[in-house]
């Protein structure tokens, strides 16, 4: 295959796919473990919870309103790798400069820089690697993305809570190991890019196919994605965080605060798994597969927030399952509904539509909590029914046309 640049490809879409993979999970285990300790790190500079949650909170914000802009960007200059390594590189230097950070305000600085960074290449990224997904599948490209993403999440925090206890809960050497994943990751997209510089000839090759109804080449957003959109909206405006979870399993003295973490980690790995197991559903049926989201996302706060410390469990297990279709196979399905030529913007697009539910999800899941758990259960599961029907009519008109 040789790319629009003349240039040849010199490694099969599984490869790009699979070498993507472990550029995410080096960057996992770089920024989520920084994450882990964010907190403690900016309390040891003095900041109040206040602080704490404003700048985390703008850090998220920058994370994925800031795609509304880097979205149309990267579709404007066509400059997929180059935004792509820049939030990268981004992200490679802000992490253990935390670890070197003198005064409070440069280390609120450092933590929203990071964020920056996934905002500068997210959208470029998922449309890199949208292109080879045409070729291996759209949701098995996703799913196993998705799956090396998340246990470089698991082995950061793990790493540096190594670090802690070895240093004695010292940040700095804690955050400067990182710069070690960090150069490995710059290097390897590097790398990457070098091996296959224009992933869009993916998709011009033969063996490359999409589902039925996708759309191929778009100059604006189509109707589908707006629709799909509307339905990913409240799929997550009824979705309980594990934040909330965890609250519900310490203070009801269910679970030792010490345990949550073991708990969240083994929802990520059921993460991973459900990420798979959708990926594969996705291609072999489409996105019928999507009507099991808005199922295990109503049966999360009913498990969840039991009294039973064994069912509650499972309720958060089931969170990940949640999490693993929402973070593989819904981002496939925008690839299937939008062409090349505007799916960076898409994904800037999807990015937002999702923090913005997310955020109003788990506001409206704690509120909730506060009043009656009871309400939490009928309020989340009518978003969850809205969000079926919204899906079916969305996939109904995309049969139709």
């Amino acid at each position: 295959m040789t790319s629009r640049t003349g240039a040849p490809a010199r490694l099969g879409a599984w490869g790009f796919v699979a070498w993507f993979g472990i550029v995410a999970l080096l960057g996992d285990i770089l920024y989520e473990g920084a994450r882990s300790i964010t907190g403690p790190l900016l309390a040891s500079f003095g900041a109040s919870a206040a602080l704490v949650g404003l700048v985390s909170g703008i850090g998220e914000g920058a994370a994925l309103l800031l795609r509304l802009v880097s979205g149309p960007a990267v579709d404007h200059s066509g400059r997929f790798w180059e935004w792509t390594i820049a939030g990268y590189v981004i992200t490679a230097v802000s992490v253990p400069f935390l670890g070197l950070a003198s005064a409070l305000w440069i280390a609120c600085a450092l933590v929203i820089l990071e964020r920056v960074g996934k905002a500068v290449r997210a959208p470029a990224k998922d449309t890199l690697l949208s292109h080879a997904t045409a070729v291996t599948g759209r949701g098995r490209g996703f799913a196993v993305h998705e799956a090396l993403d998340q246990f470089g999440a698991l082995v950061g925090p793990l790493l540096v809570a190594g670090m802690l206890w070895l240093t004695g809960d010292d940040y700095g050497p804690s955050l400067l190991v990182l710069a070690v994943p960090g150069v490995g990751l710059v290097a390897l997209v590097l790398w990457l890019r070098r091996q296959v510089p224009d992933p869009a000839a993916y998709e011009d090759h033969p063996a490359a196919h999409a589902s039925p109804g996708s759309v191929a080449h778009v100059d604006r957003l189509p109707g589908l994605f707006w629709a799909y959109a509307g339905f990913t909206a409240l799929t997550m405006a009824g979705f309980a965080t594990f934040s909330v979870l965890s609250f519900h399993l310490v203070t009801t003295g269910m679970m030792a605060a010490a345990v949550v973490p073991l708990l969240y980690a083994g929802a990520q790995l059921v993460d991973a798994a459900a990420a798979l197991l959708s990926g594969w559903g996705y291609d072999a049926r489409g996105p019928v597969v999507l009507f099991s989201l808005p199922a295990v996302a109503a049966l999360v706060p009913v498990l969840g927030f039991s009294g039973t410390v064994w069912v509650a469990a499972a309720g958060c297990l089931l969170w990940g399952v949640a999490l693993g279709i929402q973070e593989s196979t819904m981002r496939a399905t925008v690839a299937d509904l939008v062409g090349p030529g505007r799916r960076a913007t898409a994904y800037g697009v999807f990015a937002a539509v999702v923090g913005v539910a997310a955020t109003l999800g788990g506001t409206l899941a704690g509120a909730l909590y506060d009043v009656s758990v009871t309400w939490l259960f009928v309020v989340t599961v009518a978003l969850q029914l809205l969000a079926t029907v919204v899906l079916a009519l969305t996939l109904r008109r995309r049969g139709a046309g």
